[in-house]
C-alpha cells in the first residue's frame, strides 16, 4: 500500500526565497489527508498537480496564521467548484468559530457538509480510523495550544503458510487462533501448534509523525517512538538557539536529538526561518547528530518505507 508525504510548504512565518508556509499531503493508498494549510496552499496544490478533490480530511495543528490562513480560501474554492462530498476538519478550539464567522459574513451556505472535530492538548487522542490507517493527535509545547499528528498503519493479520495447513486436520477455531498470533494448546495445556511455525510474520505497521511548532521537548518522545518518518520543525540553526527558546521553536540539533531519542528511522526537517536562504547548513547540523536526515523540499514526495 502506498504511504507517502508530499510537501506543499516548508517555510515558517512568511513566504520567502521561493518557499511557502506549512502544508503537506499524506497519501495512504487512495486516501489523501491534508496537514496544515498555510497561505498559498491552493497555488501549491495546482503547481504540484495534487488533486484537491481527493482531500476529505484536513488536520490543523494550531492557530498561527502560517498553519491555517489558506484554509478558508480552499473551502471557498471547494464550494465554487460544486463539491458535494463531506469534508472533515480537525483542529484546535476556535477554528470552528473562525470559519463560521467567515461563512456568516460572506453569506455563504456551503454546497457540501462540513464537520469539525476539536483537538485536545491532553495526551494521545484517536481522531480517525480510515480503512487500514488511523490518525492520532498528541500535545506539542508552543505559545498557543498546538498538536502534532501521528499517522499509523493498522497491524495486518498474520498469513498462514498454506502448505503446512493443508492436510493438518486443524479446525476453523484453531486456524483463527493462529491468524491472531496465538499458539494452539491441547486440553492438558501442552503445545499443539505454534503460531510462528504455521504463519508468516506480518510486516510491521508503518508510522509517520508530524511535529509542527514546538520547543525542544523530550516528553513528546513516547508519542512518536519508533516512527518510520518524523517531520520535526527545525526553524533555527544552533547559533540562533536563544531565538528558538524565546519563540518556543526548535533548532536543527534539537530536532535531530528528538529523532535519536525516539529511535526514528528517518528525520525530515522543515518550518525554516526566513533568515536562511541556503538550507544545506541546517541539514549538515542535523546530520552530525542524526545521519538519516533530509530537508523537506516543496513539491517533493517522501515515501514511508
Amino acid at each position: 500500500m502506498e504511504f507517502q508525504v508530499t510537501i506543499l510548504g516548508s517555510n515558517s512565518a512568511a513566504p520567502a526565497h521561493g518557499r511557502n508556509q506549512t502544508s503537506q499531503i499524506v497519501t495512504y493508498g487512495k486516501r489523501q489527508f491534508m496537514v496544515d494549510c498555510g497561505e498559498g496552499t491552493q497555488h501549491q496544490l495546482k503547481r504540484h498537480r495534487v488533486k484537491s478533490s481527493k482531500i476529505d480530511h484536513i488536520f490543523i495543528s494550531h492557530l498561527h496564521g502560517d498553519h491555517y490562513l489558506g484554509l478558508m480560501g480552499l473551502l471557498s474554492t471547494f464550494h465554487l467548484n460544486g463539491r458535494t462530498a463531506p469534508l472533515q476538519i480537525y483542529g484546535p478550539k476556535g477554528l470552528d468559530e473562525i470559519l463560521t464567522i467567515h461563512l456568516k459574513h460572506s453569506h455563504t451556505l456551503l454546497k457540501f457538509p462540513l464537520h469539525f472535530t476539536q483537538t485536545s492538548t491532553e495526551g494521545k487522542n484517536l481522531l480517525l480510523v480510515a480503512g487500514n490507517i488511523r490518525v492520532f493527535s498528541f500535545p506539542l509545547k508552543h505559545r498557543i495550544p498546538c498538536t502534532g499528528f501521528l499517522f499509523e498503519e493498522i497491524s495486518r493479520q498474520q498469513k498462514l503458510i498454506k502448505e503446512k495447513i493443508v492436510g493438518s486436520g486443524m479446525s476453523v477455531e484453531e486456524i483463527q487462533c493462529l491468524l491472531q498470533g496465538g499458539d494452539v494448546m491441547h486440553t492438558d495445556g501442552t503445545l499443539k501448534y505454534r503460531a510462528r511455525d504455521y504463519t508468516h510474520q506480518p510486516v510491521p505497521p508503518r508510522k509517520y509523525a508530524f511535529c509542527s511548532d514546538t520547543v525542544f521537548d523530550p516528553t513528546l518522545v513516547p508519542y512518536i517512538q519508533g516512527v518510520d518518518l518524523l517531520y520535526h520543525e527545525s526553524t533555527f540553526m544552533a547559533s540562533d538557539k536563544e531565538r528558538a527558546k524565546l519563540t518556543l521553536h526548535s533548532t536543527t540539533e534539537e530536532a535531530a536529538t528528538i529523532a535519536n531519542y525516539a529511535a526514528a528511522k528517518e528525520l525530515l526537517l522543515g518550518h525554516y526561518s526566513v533568515r536562511y536562504i541556503d538550507l544545506y547548513p541546517l541539514l549538515w547540523e542535523a546530520k552530525a547528530i542524526f545521519d538519516a536526515t533530509q530537508l523537506s523540499e516543496e513539491g517533493k514526495t517522501y515515501v514511508i518505507k
